[in-house]
């Protein structure tokens, strides 16, 4: 059986980034909406959860956001490669795709870092204070990989959708 044609392959491909791009987001809500952990200082334990940490907060409300966008990218894959046309017609929808990807990777790369700096901060400053289970840095760390492995795939879209806008002269 001969190989499909390269234009349904790269279809394909963008699915499939879409895809990965989707299940890391929810993965990493899952992760950071059950991170809890229990501190103890001065012998009294407090439960502290992912939303004790107004941070960690902004990270969920980015995930969702980048969540919603990519669900709407992936109706979009979905229709297109079925019917082999846009939803719309004209430049419209690779234009919001070109500034889409661009917008929503640069939020999700920004925030992947600032997940990484936050736990980094909030470790030291916890263990200065008192004693806290490693398992709630662990998946924090965790969720900001899993939003870095989205940032990359919206990144390589990012590039795609700037090859698929038509040149204007």
């Amino acid at each position: 059986m001969a190989p499909p044609p390269p234009s349904q392959t790269l279809k394909t491909a963008v699915l499939f980034l879409k895809l990965v791009t989707f299940a890391s987001l929810l993965a990493s809500v899952i992760i950071l909406t059950t991170n809890t952990a229990f501190l103890v200082l001065n012998r009294v334990d407090f439960e502290v959860h992912f939303k004790d940490v107004y941070a960690y907060k902004y990270t969920l409300s980015t995930i969702v956001m980048g969540m919603a966008y990519t669900l709407v990218q992936i109706a979009f894959s979905i229709h297109y490669i079925g019917t082999g046309n846009y939803i719309t017609t004209g430049d419209g929808i690779l234009t919001f795709d070109f500034y889409g990807d661009k917008i929503v990777s640069y939020v999700l790369t920004t925030r992947a870092g600032a997940t990484f700096r936050v736990t980094r901060d909030v470790k030291s400053i916890v263990e200065t204070l008192g004693d806290i289970e490693e398992k709630f840095f662990d998946k924090a760390y965790a969720c900001g990989s899993l939003i870095l492995i989205a940032f990359v795939c919206t990144a390589m879209l990012s590039v795609y959708s700037s090859y698929s806008l038509p040149k204007r002269i």
